[in-house]
């Protein structure tokens, strides 16, 4: 799965509450689904995508479906965003080089 994946499908607000209520683990869908301002249908939607993108799974139980995160579909995208770190931590590191050189010429 690709981060721009990722990003996309958290995009929607509902989709996002739906993923964030798997971060207390798993659960079927009416749990997922009480409280929110969709249907139960709506919320099966919403899983579908996310499962679709590879940020959640799903086992059976009986009857019923039990979903869950699978964090290693949100992995590309954090070493997505951790990249933007090791480029801000190269760039202070050089802006202080350059600093540190103009210094020691001015004296």
């Amino acid at each position: 799965m690709a981060y721009g994946t990722a990003l996309a499908v958290l995009a929607d607000p509902t989709r996002r509450q739906v993923f964030e209520r798997l971060r207390e683990g798993p659960r079927p869908v009416n749990r997922i689904a009480h409280g929110l301002p969709v249907s139960r249908p709506a919320v099966s939607q919403h899983l579908k995508v996310l499962k679709d993108a590879g940020l959640v799974e799903e086992r059976s139980e009986g009857v019923r479906r039990i979903y869950s995160l699978r964090r290693e579909g949100l992995m590309e995208l954090r070493e997505w965003l951790d990249s933007f770190w090791g480029d801000a931590l190269d760039a202070f590191k050089l802006e202080a080089e350059r600093s540190y050189k103009a210094k020691k010429r001015d004296k």
